[in-house]
């Protein structure tokens, strides 16, 4: 069956808007962390696979962080074990962070990795404790009172520094990082880390092309609730000031912040729920969602 000429032409526009794209970012880093409905509906799982595979097909060096809170949440219920949060964050006993762990380093990461590969990708799938990845500490919350330190909600930690020998060998063997966001501390305890806040600094500390973090809304968005597409690091500052960012937007807009501001060329909030979000975004002029970077885009 041959094209039509409309659909051949379609098909030539599409692939030269991308070859300036696929010329910048070859050799690059670009670190994507995986979430939201692009992690449970079926065909957005195979998009994001096959999106990640022609990455790697063309010259680019893709690392995915993957969450699983919702995964963690349903196998909590399984076992009688009850969920509580504060501020946003899962108090981790110990008996959570087993499960924490059977779930991010195991299922999760192990179904993502399996993905990849049906799709013809390499990839390997690693926690932040395969080879020291990700040395962390304990996160404590303001509040509680000062002569306590801060609020103890467990094993949730925050990164101390990342070790990135792993990261190169990979990359100069051809594989596709998967990384689960659990990291230790310099005695050996295993701490539950927020996966954005991993892809922020796996980003900086490689310095990175880009920083794509997939999520469940369209973007930042103003008060009248248009989404902003192109953002200076100094118009991200203004809006969290002004509170037109603000709730669980907030901590996933900082992360893409700090990453500009520590090197990385640009991170950008996508839309996971579109069917291939990442190659639209990475080979499209106008790209999906909320792009921020130092300078402003005019």
């Amino acid at each position: 069956m041959s094209l039509t000429l409309s659909n051949a032409k379609n098909i030539a526009t599409v692939l030269t808007e991308a070859l300036p794209y696929i010329q910048k970012f070859t050799g690059r880093t670009i670190v994507v962390k995986y979430g939201g409905n692009a992690m449970v509906d079926e065909a957005l799982k195979q998009s994001f696979a096959r999106d990640i595979v022609l990455m790697k097909l063309v010259g680019i060096n893709p690392i995915v962080v993957h969450g699983g809170g919702p995964q963690i949440g349903e196998l909590l219920t399984k076992l009688n074990i009850e969920s509580n949060f504060v501020d946003g964050m899962r108090v981790t006993d110990s008996q959570t962070m087993d499960v924490v762990e059977m779930v991010l380093g195991g299922l999760v990461n192990k179904e993502i990795v399996s993905l990849l590969n049906k799709n013809q990708g390499k990839a390997v799938g690693i926690t932040g404790k395969d080879g020291n990845l990700i040395r962390a500490k304990q996160l404590k919350l303001k509040g509680g009172g000062a002569e306590i330190g801060g609020i103890d909600i467990g094993q949730v930690g925050e990164i101390v520094s990342i070790n990135t020998e792993i990261m190169e060998v990979m990359k100069n063997s051809n594989f596709i990082p998967v990384i689960a966001p659990i990291g230790t501390d310099e005695h050996g305890a295993s701490y539950n880390i927020n996966a954005d806040s991993v892809a922020g600094e796996l980003a900086r500390v490689l310095g990175a092309e880009k920083l794509i973090l997939l999520t469940n809304i369209a973007g930042v968005q103003d008060k009248d609730g248009n989404v902003l597409t192109g953002l200076s690091t100094q118009q991200v500052d203004n809006l969290i000031a002004d509170k037109t960012i603000h709730g669980g937007m907030l901590p996933k807009v900082e992360c893409a912040l700090n990453a500009v501001k520590g090197g990385v060329r640009s991170a950008t909030i996508v839309d996971g729920r579109v069917e291939h979000a990442v190659l639209l975004e990475i080979f499209t002029n106008e790209g999906v969602g909320t792009l921020i970077t130092s300078e402003s885009l005019g």
